[in-house]
């Protein structure tokens, strides 16, 4: 993050276990599924030229719609005394905080990026500046001064 390579990290580092999301864009596609559900739903109940095959395929189309959006709220952070678990859409990867090289998310970025001592880049969908900027770059610099404390790797920045 160009605000990551500023010294600016938290001075008092969070309680562990802590856990990162969107909160925002989670409250908001878990809203939006809902309600799609309910709406789909009641309108496959309230069609009377529907047979019963046909309102059960509305229900069935609700669920995949309102499954897709539980998905994609799904993406978390949670780090611990031993190190960080990440929470994708379909993934979780559990890391020790000494594979943890660097935290960086820089403008531009979609979300957090953890560059690994494997050479690897893990993307972290739980810290997005998309509709809490604020709160995302809060975040990553928590993470950032969580894993520069308790790692071991002299790549620190």
């Amino acid at each position: 993050m160009a605000e990551s390579a500023a010294p600016s990290a938290p001075s008092i580092l969070p309680v562990l276990p802590v856990t990162f999301r969107p909160t925002l864009t989670r409250v908001v596609l878990l809203s939006v599924g809902l309600v799609m559900f309910a709406t789909i739903t009641t309108v496959a109940l309230m069609l009377e030229k529907l047979d019963p095959g046909e309102r059960i395929s509305f229900v069935f189309t609700a669920a995949l719609m309102t499954s897709v959006l539980v998905l994609l709220s799904r993406p978390k952070v949670v780090a611990d005394d031993a190190g960080v678990t990440v929470v994708n859409l379909t993934t979780t990867r559990r890391l020790e905080w000494a594979q943890i090289l660097r935290v960086s998310l820089r403008p531009g970025d979609p979300w957090v990026f953890l560059d690994l001592s494997d050479g690897t880049r893990l993307p972290v969908l739980g810290i997005q500046p998309g509709v809490a900027r604020k709160q995302a770059v809060d975040d990553a610099r928590a993470l950032r001064a969580l894993a520069e404390a308790r790692g071991t790797s002299p790549h620190t920045h």
